[in-house]
C-alpha cells in the first residue's frame, strides 16, 4: 500500500517558511508612501476657505449657499469614512484609495465649468466629499492597525500630520493663483495633485505585512484575513454595537466639536473674516500655512505623548487650551499681522489636530479589532459638527456682518469636549471586546 506524504496544516499565526527580517521594516516604507498620499490629497482640504470671496464675487451666491456646499462636502467626508474602513477590508487599501483620490481629481475639476449653485454642491460637495471621506483619518487608522504593534501612538500622529504639512505645502500656492490667476487654476492644481499620488499608492502600497511575508513592526506574525464580505453591514453593525456603549456618545460628541472648531470654523472662515478686517487673502492664507506647520509639531508631539501619557487627560487639556484660544481670537483680528496674532496662530497650531491621536488611542483600548470603523464614525461625528458649523458661520456672518458670535460659541463649545473626554471610563479587564460582544 502506497504511503501518502501530507503537508501538515499551518495554525493561524504561525509564522509561513520564508518569512524575512528586514534591517529596516517596511512598515515605515508604508508609513511613508501614506504620508505623501495624504499631503498630495490635502489641496483639497486647503481650497474651500480661499473660494469664499471670488465664488461671492463672481456668481453673487452668499456665503451661506457657499458654506452649504462645503458643509455637504464636510458632513460625507466624515459619513463615508467608517464604510471606507469596512471597504478597506473588503477590497484592500489600494483600490480604495486609488479609486477615492480619482474622485476627488474629477469633482475638482468639474467645478472649473459650473454656473449654477447647485453645481458647486453636486461637484465640490458630493463628489470631493465622498473622495475624501474614503481615504480620510481611517486610512492612516487602518495602516497603523495592519503594520504597527509598537510605536502606534507616534506613527499616528505622524499620519495626522501629513495633512497639516499638505497645508502648508499648498496654501501659499493655492492662495496664490486665486489672488493672481482666479480660482479656476486653483481647482485644475487639487485635481491634478490628487492624481499625482495615485501611481504611489498603486505601485508602492501594500495591503497587510503578510503580503510580502512581514510581521508587523513590534509584533508577532499575522495571516492576512480573508476579504471581509458586506462592508456596508459590518460598518452599521459597528455602529449600533458601539452606540450602545456610553465611551462612543463621549468620544464622538467630544469629536464633533473638535471638528465643528477647526476644519468647520478656522478652516473655512478663518481667511475670510481677516479678510473683513483689511488683511488680504495672501496674507490669511499664509497664517493658515503657519498653523500647518505647528499642527505637524503639536500632533506628532501629541502622538508621541500618547504612547506615554493618558489619552483622557491630553484630551481635555488640548480641548480646554483650544477653546480659551478661540475666545481670544476675536480681538486680534486686524488689518495687518501683529506679535498677539502670532502667538495665536502658534498656539492654535500646536493643538489643530493634536487630539486625533489619543482620540483612536481610545477607540482602539474600548472597541479592540473594531476600532478602525468605530474612529471612522467618531470622525463622521468630527465632520458633522465641522458641516453644521462652515454652514453656520457663512448664516451668522450674512445675518450679523461678522463672525464674533460663531468664535465665542465655539469657545464655549470646545470646554464642553474638555469634560466629556475627562468622564470617559476604562474599561473592565473583564469586558469582551466589542467584535466579539
Amino acid at each position: 500500500m502506497a504511503q501518502t506524504t501530507e503537508t501538515p496544516a499551518r495554525t493561524p499565526g504561525t509564522p509561513p517558511p520564508g518569512l524575512r527580517t528586514p534591517r529596516v521594516h517596511r512598515a515605515w516604507f508604508v508609513a511613508a508612501v501614506t504620508f505623501v498620499t495624504i499631503i498630495g490629497a490635502a489641496a483639497f482640504a486647503s481650497l474651500p476657505g480661499l473660494l469664499i470671496e471670488p465664488l461671492h464675487q463672481e456668481f453673487r451666491w452668499s456665503r451661506g449657499t457657499i458654506g452649504f456646499a462645503v458643509s455637504v462636502n464636510l458632513a460625507l467626508y466624515g459619513l463615508t469614512a467608517p464604510f471606507a474602513a469596512a471597504l478597506m477590508d473588503r477590497f484592500g487599501i489600494r483600490r480604495v484609495v486609488a479609486a477615492a483620490l480619482t474622485v476627488i481629481a474629477l469633482g475638482s475639476l468639474l467645478t472649473v465649468w459650473m454656473t449654477a449653485a447647485w453645481q458647486l454642491v453636486l461637484y465640490w460637495g458630493v463628489l470631493v466629499g465622498l473622495g475624501s471621506g474614503s481615504m480620510a483619518l481611517a486610512f492612516a487608522a487602518t495602516v497603523t492597525n495592519r503594520w504597527f504593534v509598537a510605536r502606534r501612538g507616534l506613527v499616528t500622529g505622524i499620519l495626522t500630520a501629513a495633512g497639516a504639512s499638505g497645508q502648508l505645502v499648498f496654501l501659499p500656492l493655492l492662495s496664490w493663483l486665486v489672488e493672481d490667476h482666479g480660482w479656476r487654476p486653483a481647482s485644475v492644481t487639487v485635481a491634478l495633485s490628487a492624481l499625482a499620488v495615485v501611481p504611489f499608492v498603486w505601485f508602492l502600497l501594500r495591503d497587510h505585512p503578510a503580503d510580502v511575508r512581514l510581521t508587523p513592526y513590534g509584533g508577532e506574525y499575522v495571516p492576512k484575513p480573508a476579504p471581509a464580505r458586506g462592508a456596508a453591514r459590518r460598518a452599521v453593525t459597528v455602529l449600533l454595537k458601539a452606540a450602545r456603549t456610553g465611551p462612543f456618545w463621549l468620544l464622538a460628541g467630544s469629536f464633533a466639536i473638535c471638528g465643528a472648531s477647526t476644519n468647520g470654523l478656522v478652516r473655512t472662515h478663518f481667511a475670510p473674516a481677516a479678510h473683513d478686517h483689511g488683511m488680504p487673502l495672501t496674507a490669511a492664507a499664509g497664517l493658515l500655512a503657519v498653523i500647518g506647520v505647528f499642527d505637524v509639531v503639536g500632533t506628532i508631539a501629541s502622538g508621541w505623548f500618547t504612547d506615554r501619557f493618558s489619552a483622557r487627560r491630553l484630551l481635555a487639556v488640548y480641548y480646554a487650551l483650544r477653546g480659551v484660544s478661540l475666545l481670544f481670537l476675536p480681538m486680534l483680528l486686524a488689518p495687518s499681522v501683529h506679535p498677539p496674532m502670532i502667538f495665536f496662530i502658534v498656539f492654535y497650531g500646536l493643538d489643530w489636530v493634536a487630539t486625533v491621536p489619543p482620540t483612536i488611542a481610545l477607540c482602539r483600548e474600548q472597541y479592540g479589532d473594531d476600532s478602525a470603523i468605530v474612529f471612522g464614525w467618531v470622525l463622521a461625528s468630527h465632520q458633522v459638527g465641522a458641516a453644521v458649523v462652515a454652514f453656520a458661520g457663512g448664516v451668522a456672518r450674512d445675518v450679523f456682518g461678522t463672525y464674533d458670535p460663531v468664535w465665542y460659541a465655539s469657545g464655549a463649545l470646545c470646554a464642553a469636549a474638555a469634560l466629556m473626554a475627562l468622564v470617559i471610563r476604562r474599561p473592565r479587564a473583564d469586558t469582551p471586546a466589542l467584535a466579539g460582544a
